[in-house]
C-alpha cells in the first residue's frame, strides 16, 4: 500500500470514527435525559450504550468507508470509535469503568463497523 493509499484509508477510518464519536455522544446526551425520569438497572443502560454505538457504527462505516480493503478499514473504525467514545465517557464521567463487556463491546462495534463497510462498498458504484 502506497502512501497516498494509505492517507486516503486513515482519512476515511478516521472521518467515520469522528462522525460514530459525535453521534454516540449526541444520541447517549439524549438519552440520558429520557432515563433521569425513571432510574432503569444497569442492564438497561449498556444495552442503549452498545445499541447506539453499534447503529452510529454501522451507519457512518456504510457512509464513508470507500472500496479497498473496506472490511478492515470498517473494523479498525469500529474499534477506535469504541476506544475513543470509551475515553471520552470516562472524562466527562471522571473515572475508567472497565469490565470484561467491553471486549464485547468491541467486538461488536467491530462487527457492525466491518458490516457497515463491506455493504457500503458493495452498494457503492465507483
Amino acid at each position: 500500500m502506497d502512501r497516498k493509499a494509505f492517507g486516503r484509508a486513515a482519512w476515511e477510518t478516521g472521518k467515520a470514527v469522528l462522525a460514530t464519536t459525535a453521534f454516540s455522544l449526541f444520541a447517549l446526551a439524549i438519552a440520558a435525559a429520557f432515563i433521569r425520569s425513571f432510574p432503569p438497572s444497569h442492564a438497561v443502560l449498556t444495552a442503549v450504550n452498545w445499541s447506539l454505538k453499534a447503529a452510529g457504527t454501522f451507519a457512518f462505516s456504510l457512509l464513508f468507508i470507500r472500496r479497498g480493503r473496506a472490511l478492515f478499514k470498517g473494523i479498525a473504525a469500529g474499534i477506535l470509535s469504541a476506544l475513543v467514545t470509551m475515553l471520552l465517557f470516562a472524562a466527562i464521567g471522571g473515572g475508567f469503568h472497565l469490565d470484561v463487556l467491553f471486549l464485547v463491546e468491541l467486538l461488536l462495534c467491530a462487527l457492525c463497523g466491518g458490516g457497515g463497510a463491506v455493504l457500503g462498498a458493495k452498494l457503492r458504484k465507483e
